[in-house]
């Protein structure tokens, strides 16, 4: 397979993680997310979880199973955004790799065609995810309003190398906004 597809989410979503609705996850039949934390659930600085993504988490709950799985080694951080969400967590994933991806979905117990793994980042969650075979939503980094200014180097370089590979960031993939 060429690096490209490896790139290309299945869905784009515009906006944060946030705008994942039940209603998107009901059409294209995912039964459970593997969510990456770091600037997908709360910007990369923060300990905790807001108040907006408690009340997101109880309603994608409703219809999906959910895990946490980060690169992110602190277990103090990871553990206290995880246990405030209430759902289960496995750190230092290392995506890439898919070791840590395949645990949570088995722990799942769901054919992994209906897991989708939610990140922000293409060489790190949508690699990991489409290398395992899951459906993979890019959606854009949460963004601290303290830091809103702040540019994302890494991000922009993986968006930019994606498209000189042939990676449709827009056309080709269906993009998905609150009001559809």
């Amino acid at each position: 397979m060429p690096w490209a597809e490896f790139l290309q989410p299945n869905l784009i979503v515009e906006g944060s993680v946030l705008n994942l609705t039940p209603e998107i996850l009901q059409k294209y039949h995912l039964k459970g997310l593997v969510l990456d934390v770091d600037d997908t659930l709360v910007p990369v600085k923060s300990t905790q979880a807001s108040e907006t993504l408690l009340l997101w988490v109880e309603e994608i709950r409703q219809v999906a199973a959910l895990w946490l799985v980060s690169n992110n080694l602190s277990e103090t951080r990871i553990s206290n955004i995880a246990k405030a969400v209430n759902v289960p967590y496995l750190l230092g994933a290392g995506k890439p790799s898919r070791r840590k991806l395949r645990q949570a979905v088995t722990e799942m117990n769901l054919p992994v065609e209906q897991v989708a793994m939610v990140g922000d980042r293409l060489f790190t969650d949508v690699l990991a995810g489409n290398r395992l075979g899951m459906f993979t939503i890019l959606v854009e980094p949460m963004v601290d309003p303290a830091a809103a200014a702040r540019k994302y180097p890494i991000r922009n370089f993986e968006v930019w190398f994606s498209q000189t590979l042939g990676v449709s960031l827009t056309a080709k993939q269906q993009k998905l906004t609150n009001c559809e």
